[in-house]
């Protein structure tokens, strides 16, 4: 008697587990309808009360763990919620790392660019409907040459690995990454390379994301 009701708790446990469960349904719905918070501060309460209730419904009602040895159950969902938090958070930090690092803007004239679309109606896109030339910067013995290139406006430039290692070209100063041009970064292995349209006026510099002090520049003009 005492190992069933060690299994599947007693009358007493359920009331608990019902109370608490309206409780930390209320707080949140109070919250939201009532507008005591918003935004990201209001996203973590109703996430955080969402665990709470999960826990509440493992203990009290799933009566997860209380089973005899070996637990598989208790095993499988742990596996399954960890893989669950893997699979969800990832997915978060790759869509927040690609709103942080490119605008749909970006998007637009990176896509536009591949696909040789510079004009949409009477609107410019930001593409180049011609190619003119390719300049390259090769890195060798952990160094940069040319340190700086000048280039014209649609021009390409080719990024050239003669390391023994990966080299991920990104842009800007790190870690401060930038993009340019819808381009976030380059990844180039030994005796490969890799090139971008120079579609966007101005100065930039670029570096290895693995070893910074790789760096250089290159500066686009108008043609």
């Amino acid at each position: 008697m005492s190992k069933t009701n060690s299994e599947h708790g007693t009358m007493l446990s359920y009331v608990i587990g019902y109370i608490l469960s309206l409780v930390f349904t209320f707080i949140p719905y109070y919250m939201v309808v009532n507008k005591t918070a918003s935004g990201t501060a209001l996203l973590a309460t109703i996430l955080g009360f969402a665990v709470f209730q999960m826990i509440i419904q493992i203990l009290f009602f799933l009566h997860l763990g209380r089973e005899p040895k070996p637990r598989y159950n208790l095993t499988f969902f742990i596996a399954t919620v960890t893989i669950i938090l893997v699979v969800v958070g990832g997915s978060l930090f790759i869509m927040s790392h690609l709103y942080d690092n490119m605008t749909p803007t970006e998007v637009t004239k990176k896509l536009a660019q591949n696909e040789g679309i510079d004009q949409v109606g009477d609107e410019k896109t930001g593409a180049c409907q011609q190619l003119y030339i390719n300049h390259k910067v090769i890195i060798a013995n952990g160094k940069v040459s040319p340190i700086n290139t000048e280039a014209g406006l649609c021009d390409t430039l080719t990024f050239l690995n003669q390391d023994d290692k990966v080299r991920v070209i990104t842009f800007g100063t790190h870690p401060d990454h930038k993009n340019y041009a819808g381009q976030t970064d380059q990844s180039v292995r030994k005796g490969r390379g890799k090139s971008i349209t120079l579609n966007q006026e101005g100065t930039y510099q670029f570096h290895d994301h693995l070893d910074p002090g790789v760096t250089g520049y290159f500066t686009v003009k108008s043609r």
